[in-house]
């Protein structure tokens, strides 16, 4: 059994050592998307995951999937196409955009989880320089590609990106991963193993390790924002 939060009560989880074995990670149902719901959750390393007809889910799978300063790489093929490439990245610009393309259907899947309560929500915290966006435009200036992700302290909690050209979520990756490393952030957390995320240096660790790391970065001051064109 897991919890059902009360969302007219301040924003609390249950202890993370009782998500669930099946499904992996599942923690607790209900509470909110506010600001508060959400910046409570990504503290302990839960998030929201469901389908939009569904009752609000959270998660706190492992073990967990991130990227450290020390383990990141570009692979070679990936570094050639972003000195070549005719698109642009930028940082923070569109960060509703991208959201939008998030929440568009997938080839590779029948729907999205980003529903309007999301969509409303993480704009929020964008506004509020809790949340980032790393656009990617194709030669004729048009949003084709990039990522969004929440950052509290020095950790970077990446949640979805999307691509509309070859390559796009890609460059846009290899591109702003970089300079978000060289910022200061410590980590960032891809929740699940990919394997489109496993050739920049994805890691695996389990739960005592990854807390640890999170109550170190989150407790730290941010770093400057990214900002402007990244390529």
């Amino acid at each position: 059994m897991i919890d059902w939060l009360d969302e007219f009560r301040p924003p609390e989880f249950p202890d993370t050592s009782r998500a669930l074995e099946e499904p992996a990670g599942l923690l607790a149902a209900g509470g909110h998307l506010s600001p508060a719901w959400l910046d409570c959750a990504y503290r302990k390393g839960i998030f929201p995951w469901n389908d939009p007809e569904e009752a609000r889910l959270w998660w706190t799978p492992m073990p967990r999937a991130v990227i450290l300063p020390e383990t990141f790489r570009v692979p070679k093929r990936i570094a050639r196409e972003v000195r070549n490439t005719t698109l642009r990245v930028t940082a923070n610009l569109d960060f509703k955009g991208v959201m939008t393309g998030c929440m568009a259907p997938r080839a590779d899947s029948e729907g999205t989880w980003i529903d309007d309560e999301i969509i409303d929500s993480y704009p929020r915290l964008h506004s509020a320089g809790r949340a980032i966006s790393i656009e990617c435009w194709d030669e004729n200036g048009l949003l084709c590609g990039g990522f969004y992700g929440l950052t509290i302290g020095r950790i970077l909690f990446g949640e979805s990106m999307f691509t509309q050209h070859s390559g796009a979520s890609k460059v846009a990756f290899a591109s702003a991963a970089p300079k978000l490393f060289e910022l200061g952030f410590e980590m960032i957390d891809c929740q699940m193993r990919t394997s489109h995320l496993e050739r920049f240096g994805l890691i695996e660790m389990e739960r005592n390790e990854f807390e640890r790391r999170l109550s170190e970065g989150i407790s730290k001051t941010s770093p400057a924002p990214l900002a402007g064109v990244l390529n």
